[in-house]
């Protein structure tokens, strides 16, 4: 078992991960360029494979395809880490984030800044339902 490739799957679908704005459309140059360019663990071939297996599955399109870029490059082990890699910066952020606002759920300006924002969260709503 070769854990220098587990640890390098899992940092390089980090890094996707944490810069990987815009979705998992946005994700697929950089697995790309993570996975055939700079590794060499698949071709482009395999991500042509990659694109059309992962859009066709259920569930978000870059977790489909980190899933599938782990599998062909370690097998069972390497999807799910490749996959806990593409996910962790989101889980690490939603933390900081929650940890953050619960530091600040008693002071009054922040309960009336969430108190405004629920009128437009309902209009924002309606107006892609009604757009």
């Amino acid at each position: 078992m070769d854990f220098t490739l587990y640890i390098n799957l899992f940092y390089a679908f980090f890094k996707i991960g944490l810069f990987g704005f815009g979705g998992g459309y946005a994700m697929i140059p950089l697995i790309q360029k993570e996975t055939v360019e700079k590794h060499k663990w698949i071709t482009d071939d395999d991500i042509l494979e990659i694109i059309a297996i992962a859009e066709s599955t259920p569930g978000p399109i870059g977790v489909n395809m980190a899933t599938y870029a782990g599998y062909q490059t370690a097998g069972i082990f390497g999807g799910i880490i490749a996959t806990l890699g593409l996910v962790a910066p989101a889980i690490i952020i939603i933390f900081i984030v929650a940890k953050i606002l619960n530091a600040f759920k008693d002071n009054k300006y922040v309960q009336r800044a969430f108190y405004g924002l629920r009128p437009a969260s309902v209009g924002l709503i309606l107006a892609a339902l009604f757009g």
